[in-house]
């Protein structure tokens, strides 16, 4: 009888065990996956969702953005972010503000609860990255991380030259975030 792991143990069974030599791009996918359980268990100690994690790691370094500048460097869709807005506005962590001079933009602030979150919830994070890190050697973190720099370089250099295809074009309009496809 097969046992079937789940979770984190389930997906180091997949790549130890099932598809060792699976794609690199799963592969990052999967550690992703990992570190966003572990920080999620840690956030709900607290009562904060990771959605709401991502966006206050926007907050904290780039406070009165536009919701639609929120969207974009969390990498969500408008929607998303309007209906994560009201829920932490509720919460206390967050006001909604138009400019008088622009009354068609909604700027998003921190309040005082929203940026003492900083204190307690990034300090979880950096706990999630040193045991994701432990027994590691610290010469294998930085390849790992050029590496991983290099990966990003690279399809950064890849989305720039290919943009303007009419494939490409098509396909990046429905992604997260993405720009609406020109004509």
């Amino acid at each position: 009888m097969t046992t079937v792991r789940s979770g984190t143990h389930g997906i180091l069974h997949h790549w130890r065990e099932a598809v060792p030599k699976d794609r690199l791009a799963h592969l990052i996918r999967d550690c992703e996956r990992a570190f966003r359980r572990a920080l999620e268990l840690r956030l709900a100690e607290h009562g904060v969702p990771f959605g709401h994690w991502t966006f206050l790691r926007v907050l904290w370094h780039a406070d009165g953005l536009t919701q639609k500048e929120l969207s974009e460097r969390a990498g969500v869709m408008e929607p998303t972010t309007f209906a994560a807005m009201k829920a932490m506005e509720a919460l206390g962590y967050v006001t909604r503000q138009q400019a008088p001079h622009n009354r068609k933009n909604m700027y998003v602030h921190l309040t005082d609860q929203g940026r003492e979150l900083q204190s307690v919830l990034v300090p979880l994070a950096m706990d999630t990255n040193r045991i994701s890190t432990r027994g590691v050697d610290a010469a294998d973190l930085a390849t790992t991380r050029r590496v991983l720099l290099a990966t990003i370089a690279n399809l950064a250099e890849d989305e720039a030259a290919n943009a303007g295809t009419p494939a490409r074009r098509k396909r990046a309009a429905r992604r997260p975030g993405a720009a609406p496809a020109s004509s």
